[in-house]
């Protein structure tokens, strides 16, 4: 590979629009510049338009403006070329149920047409690589989740694809479990230098797993960078205030206060930026009770992922 293509970036979007009847907009104009080799988060609250990108960038949908390109290949141009350079897995499991995990891997190399014997190789290799050679010939109706998401991230890989795109990899899973694919996923990009893009709900996932995150709200990119560039941009300690009463006679107090640099407020939960968290929590409680705003809960914490999605999208992100 020459040096200019190794700068070329693994996805490049432009523009891009996904429009359905009656003029919704899933996606609205977004940039997305993905570097070869690296894992990027798209983050979102439902609705957000994750899923829809992740559709036109597999060519499973077209857009309805714009330009996508995927391993350097138009989305719309060339769709084909797309298609042998990219594997998928899908929220949903889609495994048939009374295949084994070994014959899962062969049928998906034969729909790619790959030999016999390269099959043989990969199927051997790829079990390694996600520790189910042990299961490798039991139908995967006896496999856990866990181990069902697994065989799906190898026939993913079967291919030897540019790009991996997950979508709500771990979807479904308990901790321990979404903990193990959280593991198996950056072992797979470290040992197979493939670019990943995953959706996520999950907020830690995309702070342990993410070089970069992209937060998508109303079809559109709202901010993008590595998880530390966009908690560092958030500066000041945070206050989480959950509470009940009168609201807007509270919020009043805390703009005219000199110390409090940011407010965000989603239903009974306020989140405020401070200049300095412990030492304003009387002051707050105090200025609560004079405006008839009880506090339930109160907690400081040094900014996250969290906050950040909390100042762009002006929502929380929950596990739904």
């Amino acid at each position: 590979m020459s040096a200019q293509e190794d700068t070329l970036p693994a996805i490049e979007t432009r523009q891009l629009v996904k429009e359905y009847a009656g003029g919704i907009r899933a996606v609205d104009g977004i940039d997305l510049r993905v570097r070869q080799n690296s894992i990027v988060a798209l983050l979102g609250p439902n609705g957000a338009g994750k899923t829809t990108t992740l559709s036109v960038l597999t060519t499973l949908l077209p857009p309805t403006a714009g330009t996508a390109l995927v391993a350097g290949f138009d989305v719309v141009q060339q769709p084909q070329e797309v298609r042998r350079r990219i594997g998928v897995t899908f929220q949903e499991i889609v495994l048939d149920p009374d295949l084994t995990g070994r014959e899962t891997l062969d049928f998906h190399g034969r729909l790619y047409q790959m030999s016999a014997a390269d099959r043989a190789a990969k199927i051997d290799e790829l079990l390694r690589l996600v520790e189910l050679e042990e299961a490798a010939d039991r139908r995967t109706k006896t496999y856990s989740g866990g181990m069902k998401r697994r065989l799906e991230l190898a026939r993913g890989l079967m291919t030897s694809p540019d790009v991996l795109f997950l979508d709500e990899p771990t979807q479904g899973l308990d901790p321990q479990n979404r903990a193990n694919i959280w593991e198996y996923i950056r072992n797979l990009q470290e040992q197979t230098s493939t670019t990943l893009l995953l959706t996520t709900h999950y907020m830690e996932e995309a702070a342990v797993l993410a070089d970069e995150v992209a937060i998508i709200d109303h079809g559109k990119v709202v901010t993008y960078g590595t998880p530390q560039e966009l908690v560092d941009q958030m500066g000041a300690d945070g206050i989480h205030i959950h509470g009940h009463g009168a609201a807007a006679p509270f919020l009043d107090r805390l703009q005219e206060a000199p110390f409090v640099e940011n407010i965000l407020q989603d239903g009974d939960f306020i989140q405020l930026g401070v200049d300095a968290g412990n030492k304003r929590l009387v002051e707050l409680v105090t200025m609560a009770n004079e405006a008839g705003f009880a506090i339930d809960d109160i907690s400081v914490s040094r900014p996250s992922l969290g906050d950040v999605f909390l100042k762009y999208t002006g929502r929380q992100l929950r596990d739904k």
